[in-house]
């Protein structure tokens, strides 16, 4: 099967970085991926116009801006471009978080090797040997090793990193139903990480560069810990409860966007 590649870019007000990560695909030979979907979601500065004039200098991947029809959270875009990649039959969906702390090049090297067909998602991993971390406090990396080490005990299996913002799925999750429930916000994440072992998914990880220049950090450090060790102790204690319950705050039938420009797109 040839692959067919969509790169989703979530953002929220990233009007200072958008730029830059689109910037990134010069750099990327014609053909590598078949669309990149920047998803906006309803930020409340400039992040869908300065996206729309950095189509453009995407180099040759064709390219769209959309924005959410409500702000669905990071965890609803996801859901989102799921949908959307899983309706125009994409063999795979690439997430690069659009604040430009990620490069869409370290993926390439997995897309040679053929590692986005032998597993069903292949991690970015920020604290695994190879990565580098620029910009980060020792306190971070601290508290994130040891939720990878709790997460680790949780599954049984080493987690190098709960969530970065590069990753490469396949159907298998993308096009799955069991991501519904998950919350719409930034545990989405999470959810999907314990789902993807849950489901005796096959799942590697892989070294990234990640860096935090001129980022704004949207997540409350505390409750978010919290939620995120609760999430762990659901998969030992109450996994049937974890896999079905309704774990977001306004369940959706669907999740919608509108599209604000295209560069490049057939029809």
């Amino acid at each position: 099967m040839t692959d067919r590649i969509l790169v989703f870019i979530p953002c929220y007000n990233c009007e200072r970085q958008i730029g830059r990560v689109l910037r990134q695909f010069r750099a990327i030979p014609a053909g590598t991926f078949a669309e990149i979907l920047v998803v906006d979601n309803r930020s409340r500065d400039r992040t869908a116009s300065v996206a729309t004039q950095g189509l453009s200098s995407a180099g040759a991947t064709p390219a769209r801006v959309v924005r959410n029809i409500e702000n669905y959270g990071l965890g609803g875009s996801h859901k989102a471009a799921f949908a959307y990649a899983a309706r125009e039959r994409f063999s795979h969906v690439v997430v690069l978080h659009g604040d430009d702390q990620g490069s869409i090049e370290e993926v390439l090297p997995i897309l040679r090797a053929g590692d986005h067909r032998r597993f069903d998602a292949c991690l970015g991993a920020r604290f695994m040997q190879g990565s580098r971390l620029l910009g980060y406090s020792r306190l971070r990396r601290v508290g994130n090793r040891a939720f990878n080490a709790l997460f680790s005990a949780a599954v049984g299996r080493r987690v190098f990193d709960l969530g970065s913002g590069l990753n490469i799925f396949g159907s298998a999750v993308f096009a799955s139903s069991a991501s519904r429930r998950f919350p719409d916000d930034l545990r989405f994440n999470v959810h999907l990480l314990l789902s993807l072992y849950d489901q005796n998914l096959r799942v590697s990880y892989f070294p990234i560069s990640w860096r935090e220049d001129d980022q704004v950090s949207n997540v409350k450090m505390f409750t978010q810990a919290v939620r995120t060790a609760a999430a762990a102790g659901e998969y030992v204690f109450r996994r049937e409860r974890l896999r079905s319950s309704e774990h977001r705050s306004v369940p959706r039938e669907a999740y919608s966007f509108e599209v604000v420009a295209e560069h490049g797109v057939m029809h």
